[in-house]
């Protein structure tokens, strides 16, 4: 069978999954971009009452979006598809033989036209609110320094890395695997306080390149998409070693143990994680 078949083979099977993904991240995208904008536009009544305040804004950010990613992770979408919403993690999973190849093509693919949709929608319906300099289309873009590129590189490979061994940890644990999504959502919260500053804290190629569309502006893209990509896979190499090649049990970040009201009941076929035997 050619890849191309596979390929439309799996969206047969898995449109859902994939359809499922473009949802999460475009709700990720749509919650960061009316956020942003709620707490930095000096229009907004929020920014105005916390005019002089930053931390106090930053930790609202924080806060609500790693309530956000909590919420993608365990909803019904999200444990549809496993709740990558991020290239670089299903790349990974990947890489670790939890999805096969037709499988993450697609997951790919509806991540980036999820993050791309909603950055378009925001910027349709918020209009200049959503260009405004202090929103900036929520663009994540290198310091302006002479060694500005390095450095966002860097720092987004740093948290990248962290992001996904702390993941792979937590869901090989039988203590922490349901727990797994409130790390991530912990971790994401800490990223947007503390790790802004250094490369606007993206973590996620999808989501830079949906701003950045929006934004027609894309400086220094390649290593948000480079950084994530190479921490992620790297952790897998780290991950295996600590584990002594143990396999991961699966790719949902909700964790796996399907319950009564989860999408992988039995008779509710997951993507490939990995699923042999079948083309």
């Amino acid at each position: 069978m050619s890849f191309v078949s596979q390929l439309r083979s799996a969206f047969r099977r898995h449109w859902r999954h994939y359809l499922a993904e473009a949802l999460g991240i475009a709700f990720f995208v749509t919650c960061a971009g009316l956020l942003t904008t709620l707490l930095e536009h000096p229009a907004s009544p929020v920014r105005q009452a916390l005019q002089t305040n930053d931390t106090v804004r930053h930790w609202l950010m924080g806060l609500a979006m790693g309530l956000v990613i909590v919420l993608i992770v365990y909803s019904p979408w999200g444990k549809q598809s496993g709740a990558h919403i991020n290239p670089a993690v299903t790349v990974a999973f990947w890489q670790l033989g939890k999805i096969k190849t037709p499988d993450a093509v697609w997951y790919v693919l509806g991540q980036v036209a999820g993050a791309i949709g909603a950055a378009q929608l925001l910027k349709l319906v918020l209009g200049q609110l959503y260009a405004h300099p202090t929103v900036n289309f929520t663009v994540t873009q290198p310091v302006p320094l002479p060694r500005g590129e390095a450095l966002a590189f860097a720092a987004e490979f740093i948290i990248s890395f962290v992001l996904m061994l702390v993941l792979l940890v937590a869901l090989h644990s039988k203590r922490l695997k349901e727990l797994t999504g409130w790390l991530i959502g912990i971790l994401l919260a800490l990223y947007i306080v503390f790790e802004t500053p250094y490369s606007g804290m993206s973590l996620n190629p999808a989501r830079s390149l949906g701003s950045a569309v929006a934004a027609d502006s894309y400086r220094g893209m390649w290593l948000y998409w480079a950084a994530p990509i190479l921490a992620m896979w790297l952790a897998t190499v780290l991950f295996r070693r600590l584990y002594h090649g143990e396999d991961l049990p699966c790719a949902i970040l909700a964790g796996c143990g399907p319950t009564a009201s989860s999408p992988h009941s039995p008779g509710e076929e997951p993507p490939q994680y990995p699923d042999e035997g079948k083309e």
